[in-house]
């Protein structure tokens, strides 16, 4: 069975989104996040929200080309399989464990890599500018294999992880394996 993993700072909980608020407070809230030097999300640049929120957008377009059905207008994010790295962006970092059996395809999307460099980084990759389906993560998977096993520092390039983006909360309401890795 496979499973989703979201890693959150203990302190702020599970599923929090910048892009969730209104931009003014996103930004602000960034601005307190930068302020108090907290975690990973304290080193985005000044002008991360805008190019999150066009991401967002591109990744939905792009999903809803494919037949998906997204509820929400900005994906929560989680990993295809476990990424302990991930639980370093956090001063307090926690982990929720959700099968995938769990969710809908058709509200679920997936990126080979973080959504930034997926569809920022120009490369020639060929899993680059796009989003798959659940059918079709694991043909990629298949071909290049998991980002976790063959990049697990880093040092191959941005791809550590396959980035899950949940546009419906309703499977969040279940309850998920907690654990502090």
């Amino acid at each position: 069975m496979e499973y989703l993993y979201h890693y959150y700072d203990e302190s702020t909980g599970p599923f929090r989104n910048l892009t969730d608020l209104p931009p003014t407070e996103a930004e602000n809230m960034l601005q307190t996040i930068r302020q108090l030097k907290k975690g990973f999300a304290s080193q985005r640049s000044m002008d991360y929200l805008a190019i999150r929120r066009s991401l967002e957008s591109k990744a939905r377009e792009l999903f809803i080309r494919k037949g998906g059905m997204p509820v929400r207008s900005c994906p929560h994010y989680m990993t295809l399989g476990k990424c302990p790295w991930l639980a370093g962006w956090y001063p307090s970092g926690r982990v929720l464990q959700y099968a995938l059996a769990d969710f809908d395809p058709g509200s679920i999307s997936f990126t080979y890599g973080d959504l930034f460099p997926a569809m920022r980084f120009q490369d020639g990759k060929p899993y680059r500018n796009q989003v798959y389906t659940v059918d079709e993560i694991f043909l990629v998977i298949n071909q290049f294999g998991m980002p976790q096993q063959w990049n697990p520092l880093g040092d191959q390039g941005p791809e550590r992880y396959i980035e899950v983006q949940v546009w419906d909360d309703s499977p969040l309401r279940l309850p998920g394996i907690r654990s502090s890795e």
